[in-house]
């Protein structure tokens, strides 16, 4: 019989984590701001989409990273599956935009933490992590969003972002747990929405829950042109893991894009540009 993702990958795990290997973090953020971009301009906000699969430190990641940054210059990036040395040396370096990082445990083989980082080109007005109320089972640790919200330019109204990694390993119900979580949290905003990450939609189960609410929530997910669809990740043939959902905002198709010629993390960088309905 063939294995889910979920079976498979629990069954390596049990081989190669040791027991008490990642501690839960406590519900803390740590943030960089460079105030170099007051605010974001609503004509036009490129946002980029990546599961760097913990791959920060290495030497090829940042050269993929600053290739992207600079041919692209994206206003808003969301990263999920971040590393952040516990004693200090963080990666500020790595952008001069202001950001944000929630984690969600620490693994102690490395003295890292582990989590997700937003950044953009704007003043940061607030942010707040949000831990999934369940874990995944034997490494017994939390996923995590991180939500912020910026300025725009020409509006009296603000743009909320979620940056998100949903929970994996677990049943359905865990899984929509975390998504009514969500989306208590995001039903309180009146504003643009971005929603995007790694929402590990490997089964059309998952797929059809997400589907319902982030309709409920009036979001449309980010549309790329066909050839470039097939690059998101999957897991063999189910839906895609990674997306980007909008709200209050205009897609402009011609900019929709998923960067294929990476290759120093499993998942695809995604690019999509938007501006808000008056823009």
């Amino acid at each position: 019989m063939l294995k889910s993702p979920a079976a498979l990958t629990t069954s390596l795990l049990r081989q190669f984590v040791p027991s008490q290997r990642f501690l839960r973090t406590n519900d803390i953020i740590i943030d960089r701001s460079y105030l170099l971009h007051p605010r974001l301009d609503e004509s036009s906000i490129k946002v980029l989409n990546w599961n760097i699969a913990k791959n920060n430190y290495d030497v090829h990641w940042t050269r993929d990273f600053l290739w992207i940054t600079n041919r692209y210059k994206p206003d808003i990036i969301c990263l999920q599956e971040v590393r952040m040395c516990t004693i200090g040396k963080h990666i500020e370096n790595i952008t001069e935009m202001n950001w944000s990082f929630a984690p969600n445990f620490v693994d102690r083989h490395h003295n890292t933490y582990s989590g997700v980082l937003t950044a953009a080109k704007s003043r940061l007005l607030t942010q707040e992590s949000l831990i999934s109320q369940h874990s995944e089972p034997l490494t017994k640790t939390p996923k995590i969003s991180l939500i912020t919200k910026y300025p725009l330019f020409n509006q009296s109204q603000t743009l909320l972002t979620i940056n998100t990694h949903l929970i994996n390993f677990v049943d359905l119900n865990k899984f929509n747990s975390q998504l009514q979580e969500l989306e208590a949290r995001i039903s309180l905003h009146n504003g643009p929405i971005i929603f995007s990450g790694d929402f590990n939609t490997w089964s059309y189960s998952r797929w059809f829950l997400l589907k319902e609410m982030t309709a409920k929530l009036g979001l449309t997910p980010a549309l790329f042109p066909p050839q470039d669809t097939k690059k998101v990740k999957r897991f063999l043939l189910s839906p895609p893991l990674d997306y980007i959902f909008y709200r209050g905002l205009n897609q402009k198709s011609v900019r929709a894009k998923v960067i294929d010629n990476i290759y120093s993390s499993d998942h695809k960088p995604m690019l999509v540009e938007f501006s808000t309905d008056d823009a």
